[in-house]
C-alpha cells in the first residue's frame, strides 16, 4: 500500500496569505466539551453496532460505552451538577450554561442508552444464545435446574446477603456507587403492611451464574430476586426490580493543607464513599411508581436523573462473557511483534539494550510491538545489570505488584540501586490501587514520592544511569502511554528508548524538579508542562502560519484548550494546511468558511484504542519537526499537569513516525471525519484498515528475528 503522497500534494496548493473575516458566535467557534466526549461514545457504539465484527467483540464494546458513561456521570455530569447547585452561571467557551449542558446531555444520553439496549437485545444477546451463549430467567429453568439453582444460593449466595428493610426503626439505607441493588415490596400478612427494602447485588460474585450445561447464564440478580421469599420469609413479595446508582467520584482533596498527602488521599476516599451526591439513578422499565418515587425522594433526584432501561442493567458486566473461552467470536488474537535489534537470539542469548541505544535510539509501538519484550526488558535488565547505580521512573497507572515492572523496581532496590518511583496518587479511579502498591514499593525500600503539590504527573519518563568505565551514561524511555502491561495489548501508544546525552541531561533535571526543590523552567530538548509546552507548540503553529508551505499535522486524544485552538484557527486563516487526527473530544469546529477552511479532523475508531501523541511541523522541502509525549491540548495537560513532548530526531524513526501518521490518513475503514455539523463516517472503499496496516508492518519489521548484537 502506497501511503506518504497526501502531505506532499497539499504542499502543490496555491496559498493566500492575509486573514478573512472569522465568524464571531461562540457556537460556531467551538464545540461543547461534553457533547463531543458523547460524540466520541456514539463512535465507539458504531463499532458494537457492525454486523460484521465477531459477536464478543461487539459485546466487548457495548461493555467500553457503558463503563466510558459511567465515568462520565461520576465526574462530568457530577461536575456540572455542582455548578448549577452553586449558581454558577458561566457559559463554557461554546456558549452554554451548565444547566444548558445538562439538558443536552440527557437527550444524547438517552439516545445513547437506548441503542445501547437495542442493539444488546436485538442483536448482539440473539446472536450468542445462537452460538452457545445464552443468557436466560428462571422461566426458562426446567424443575431439575432450579432445583440446583436453589442449592447453589442457599450454599454460595445466601450467606453473604443482608437486607434492609425501610421503616421507623430503619431508615433509608446508603446506597454505594455503581452499586447493583433489588428494590423490594414485602408485605406483611398479619400486619397488613406493606415495607421497602433493599438487597445489594454482591459484587464479588461472578454477575452471570453458569448452569451445568455451561452455555446459558443467568444474571445473579434475577438469581436473587427468584429466592426472596428465602430472604423474607412469611412475608409475600410484592414487587422486585434492578436498580442501579451512580455517585459524584471526583476526589477533592486540598492538598496545600496537607501535611501528609498519601493520607489524605486515603481520607478522602473513605470520605467520598459515604457522602457523594447521586446523580444518576438506573431502573428497570416495570417499577412501580411508588418504589420509584420513594427512590428519588431518598436519593435527592429529579426525574431527569432517571434513566430507564429496557434491557440488561450495568452491561460493563459483559466482560465477564467477553473473558469465555470461546476465540471463534473474538478477532484473532494478536500478539506484539520484536524488533530484531532487541529480540532474544535463537541461541537464548539476549542483546545489549544499552549498547544498542548506543548506537542509535530505538522507537516502539504499541500494541503492534511488544510492551513486555521492549519497556519491561529494559527496566528487567536495567534492574539486574551490576553496572545500573539507579532507576527513576514515573507511574501513573501501572498493573499491581505482580506486574513486571513493580518486581523489577524492587528487586533493583534490594540489590542496592538506589530506585526511585514518583507514583500519581490523583490518577482518577486508579486512587486506591496506587496507594497499594506504593507501600509495597517503599517497603522493599524504593524511594516513594507523589509529585507536586497541584500538579498531576502525567509524565511517562524513565531514567536508567549506568556506570561505564570512568563516566556515567544515561539512558531514558519516554512514552505516549503507561507502563502498565494489561493496557499496553490494547492501548496504541509509541515510545522512545534514547542514549541522547541532552535528553538525559533533560530527564536528570526534570526528576529533580520532581521530587526535590528544583525550580527549572528551560529545557535542552523537552517540551515540559506547566512551564514551557504550551509556549513552545503555540509557537510552533505560528511558525507554520508564517511559511508559504506551512503543515500542522497533530495525532492526539483531546484537542479542547482555546488558546491552541485560536491558533490553529489563525494559521487555517493564513492558509496553513492543518491535519488533525483526534481519538475524543475535539472543541474546534472544521471547515468553516473564514474560520477553519483549511482544517481537516478525522477520529479512528478501532480494535486498539488509538492513545498516542504525534506532533508534526514542517514541510517535506524545510524538513519536519516530530515530537511524541504523553500531553493532550487540553487545559489541564498544558497548566495543570506536569507532561513531557520529546523530539524525535533520528531520520529513520521519523520516517517511521510519518509512516503511522499516513496511514492514519489514509484510513476509509476505522476513520470518521468531523464537518462543521458533526461527525461523519468516512465514505469506505475498504482499502485501507489503518490497524491492520500497522499489523503488517510490524509484522514486516521483526522478519529478521536477530542481527548479532549481545551483551
Amino acid at each position: 500500500m502506497a501511503v506518504g503522497s497526501r502531505s506532499r500534494e497539499r504542499e502543490g496548493t496555491s496559498r493566500k496569505k492575509g486573514r478573512k473575516h472569522a465568524p464571531r458566535r461562540a457556537e460556531r467557534r467551538y464545540i461543547n466539551r461534553e457533547l463531543s466526549w458523547l460524540d466520541f461514545n456514539a463512535r465507539v457504539l458504531a463499532v458494537a453496532e457492525d454486523g460484521s465484527l465477531p459477536l464478543l467483540e461487539r459485546a466487548k464494546f457495548l461493555a467500553i460505552v457503558s463503563s466510558n458513561l459511567d465515568e462520565f456521570f461520576q465526574v462530568r455530569v457530577a461536575g456540572l451538577h455542582e455548578q448549577v447547585a452553586a449558581g454558577v452561571a458561566t457559559a463554557s467557551p461554546d456558549g452554554m450554561s451548565p444547566s444548558d449542558q445538562l439538558r443536552e446531555i440527557r437527550v444524547c444520553t438517552k439516545d445513547l442508552f437506548a441503542r445501547l439496549n437495542r442493539t444488546f437485545t436485538k442483536e448482539v444477546a440473539p446472536g450468542l444464545a445462537a452460538s452457545g451463549i445464552r443468557i436466560i430467567d428462571g422461566k426458562d429453568l426446567t424443575a431439575d435446574e432450579t432445583a440446583w439453582l436453589g442449592r447453589l444460593f442457599e450454599e454460595q449466595i445466601f450467606p453473604v446477603l443482608t437486607p434492609l428493610a425501610v421503616d421507623p426503626a430503619h431508615p433509608f439505607p446508603y446506597i454505594s456507587n455503581l452499586s447493583l441493588n433489588l428494590a423490594v415490596l414485602v408485605r406483611d400478612p398479619v400486619r397488613r403492611t406493606t415495607r421497602f427494602a433493599r438487597v445489594k447485588v454482591p459484587p464479588l460474585l461472578p454477575r452471570f451464574i453458569a448452569l451445568p450445561d455451561g452455555e446459558r447464564f443467568i444474571p445473579l440478580e434475577q438469581v436473587i430476586a427468584a429466592h426472596l421469599n428465602i430472604l423474607f420469609a412469611g412475608m409475600k413479595v410484592v414487587e422486585r426490580h434492578p436498580f442501579r446508582v451512580t455517585r459524584n467520584a471526583d476526589l477533592d482533596v486540598e492538598e496545600d493543607e496537607a501535611d501528609d498527602l498519601l493520607d489524605a488521599i486515603e481520607t478522602e476516599l473513605r470520605r467520598s464513599r459515604r457522602s457523594a451526591d447521586v446523580v444518576r439513578l438506573e431502573t428497570d422499565g416495570g417499577m412501580s411508581k411508588e418504589i420509584l418515587t420513594l427512590l428519588m425522594r431518598e436519593l435527592e433526584l429529579s426525574e431527569d436523573d432517571v434513566y430507564v432501561v429496557e434491557g440488561l442493567l450495568d452491561m460493563t458486566s459483559l466482560w465477564a462473557l467477553y473473558n469465555l473461552d470461546r476465540p471463534d467470536l473474538k478477532p484473532d488474537a494478536w500478539m506484539g511483534t520484536t524488533q530484531p535489534q532487541i529480540a532474544v537470539a535463537p541461541d537464548g542469548q539476549q542483546p545489549s539494550f544499552f549498547r544498542q541505544l548506543r548506537e542509535r535510539d530505538i522507537l516502539v509501538h504499541h500494541p503492534y510491538e511488544s510492551f513486555a519484550t521492549s519497556v519491561e526488558a529494559f527496566i528487567e535488565r536495567a534492574a539486574r545489570d551490576p553496572e545500573v547505580l539507579a532507576i527513576k521512573q514515573t507511574l501513573y497507572r501501572t498493573s499491581g505488584p505482580e506486574g513486571g515492572i513493580i518486581r523489577s523496581l524492587i528487586r533493583a532496590a534490594e540489590a542496592g540501586k538506589q530506585v526511585v518511583a514518583l507514583v500519581e496518587l490523583k490518577a482518577r479511579f486508579d486512587e486506591q490501587a496506587n496507594i497499594v502498591w506504593a507501600k509495597a514499593l517503599e517497603q522493599a525500600g524504593v524511594h516513594v514520592v507523589y509529585g507536586l503539590v497541584g500538579l498531576k504527573t502525567h509524565a511517562k519518563i524513565s531514567l536508567i544511569v549506568r556506570q561505564e568505565g570512568k563516566a556515567i551514561r544515561r539512558y531514558c524511555h519516554l512514552a505516549t502511554g503507561n507502563y502498565n502491561p494489561k493496557t499496553a495489548t490494547v492501548y496504541e501508544d509509541v515510545g522512545l528508548f534514547t542514549a541522547d546525552r541532552k535528553i538525559g541531561e533533560d530527564v536528570t533535571e526534570l526528576f529533580n524538579y520532581l521530587t526535590g526543590y528544583s525550580r527549572q523552567r528551560h529545557w535542552r530538548r523537552l517540551l515540559v508542562a506547566p512551564v514551557g509546552l504550551r509556549d513552545g507548540i503555540i509557537d510552533l503553529i505560528k511558525r507554520e502560519a508564517d511559511e508559504a508551505d506551512g503543515q500542522v499535522l497533530m495525532k492526539m486524544n483531546s484537542l479542547v484548550d482555546e488558546g491552541i485552538i485560536e491558533t490553529l484557527y489563525k494559521a487555517s486563516q493564513a492558509g496553513t494546511q492543518i491535519d488533525l487526527v483526534v481519538r475524543g473530544i475535539c472543541c474546534l469546529r472544521p471547515g468553516v468558511e473564514g474560520l477553519s477552511d483549511n482544517i481537516r479532523v478525522r477520529s479512528l475508531v478501532g480494535r486498539f484504542l488509538e492513545h498516542s501523541r504525534i506532533y508534526r511541523f514542517g514541510s517535506s522541502k524545510r524538513g519536519y519537526d516530530y515530537l511524541i509525549g504523553s500531553a493532550d491540548m487540553m487545559p489541564r495537560n498544558l497548566d495543570r499537569r506536569v507532561e513531557t513532548l520529546v523530539p524525535v530526531l533520528d531520520p529513520a524513526l521519523q520516517q517511521r513516525l510519518e509512516e503511522i501518521l499516513e496511514v492514519n490518513l489514509a484510513d476509509d475503514v476505522l476513520s470518521w471525519s468531523l464537518r462543521p455539523d458533526g461527525w461523519k463516517k468516512v465514505p469506505t472503499a475498504k482499502l485501507v484498515d489503518a490497524q491492520r496496516v500497522l499489523q503488517e508492518l510490524a509484522t514486516e519489521r521483526a522478519r529478521p528475528r536477530f542481527l548479532g548484537s549481545r551483551a
